[in-house]
């Protein structure tokens, strides 16, 4: 099976499954947060029909439910966003993540219990497990690891073929999905300015939807403040601590910077990398802890 995020390295696997250049998948899983980008939505649409109904592979999508919902719902469990926390004192600080776990790990593992013929709370014997093939390219060997769990063991075939994530832009621009998009919430904390920035100018209503959920979200959890015991300082959806809607995300950080200044022939798939795709939110690669407080100016 494949753990589908319908990002860059994972559209790269099931490419090169269905091409023949990797074994046949039996089919790949997206767990669906919700609130993902349309453009994501209609990607898994486009490679669905495109790619893997004609090679045979099916894509199963799973769902705990709708994470921006349940955000601010008082009477939902929420499992909390990585959001950033101004404390009373002005210092900074990020909630707990909890969201990967619910949203993507949690629908994946009942599906795969399923397909087993070992439904939850029916133990799954030894020995009975699936291959999950999670798309990590070499540059990012760092982020790959075993799953944990007995019944999924991970493999990462495009660090078995060399690939890096230059190497997979270029087969996905070869074949047409040059545009793949980055697979995230809409409303992560973890993205960087350039990621906001193309949001708020090429999809306003996506804009909107997240400056809405940012002034919301202010005062934390929903449930929690329903329940009287609210995050002690402010929740924000921007590192810089500041409301979405005023954030200073037309300043170019660092990382942007430096991706304008590579190779021609590499600029294209360097800059989307630092779009933020390396801290995207797979599954099993997810990015975990305090973001990098990048600095916030070189002026744009």
């Amino acid at each position: 099976m494949l753990s589908l995020g319908a990002g860059v390295q994972s559209t790269t696997c099931l490419l090169l499954a269905a091409e023949g250049h990797l074994p046949k998948l039996d089919f790949a899983i997206f767990a669906d947060t919700g609130w993902e980008p349309k453009s994501v939505y209609s990607h898994l649409d486009r490679i669905e029909r495109e790619i893997a109904v004609p090679a045979g592979i099916p894509i199963l999508r799973v769902s705990s439910g709708n994470i921006r919902a349940d955000a601010l719902d008082p009477g939902h469990r929420f499992a909390s966003m990585p959001l950033h926390i101004k404390n009373a004192n002005g210092e900074h600080g990020l909630t707990r993540r909890q969201c990967t776990s619910e949203y993507k790990l949690k629908p994946i593992k009942q599906q795969v219990r399923r397909l087993l013929g070992y439904p939850h709370p029916i133990r799954v014997p030894p020995g009975v497990f699936v291959e999950q093939w999670i798309g990590i390219s070499v540059d990012e060997v760092h982020r790959a690891k075993d799953s944990g769990i007995g019944y999924m063991r991970n493999r990462h075939p495009l660090l078995d073929l060399g690939y890096t994530r230059a190497d997979c832009q270029r087969l996905l621009r070869a074949r047409g999905f040059g545009q793949t998009p980055k697979s995230a919430c809409l409303g992560c904390p973890f993205h960087g300015n350039q990621q906001w920035r193309a949001l708020r100018d090429e999809s306003p209503d996506e804009w909107r939807d997240v400056v809405e959920f940012d002034a919301a979200i202010r005062s934390g959890n929903a449930r929690a403040t329903a329940e009287g015991s609210p995050l002690l300082g402010e929740a924000y959806l921007h590192r810089s601590l500041l409301p979405l809607s005023i954030a200073p995300i037309d300043r170019v950080t660092s990382h942007e910077w430096r991706s304008r200044q590579v190779d021609v022939f590499d600029a294209v798939a360097d800059a989307e990398m630092e779009l933020g795709d390396q801290d995207g939110c797979s599954p099993w690669s997810c990015r975990s802890g305090a973001p990098v407080r990048e600095d916030l100016g070189l002026a744009a």
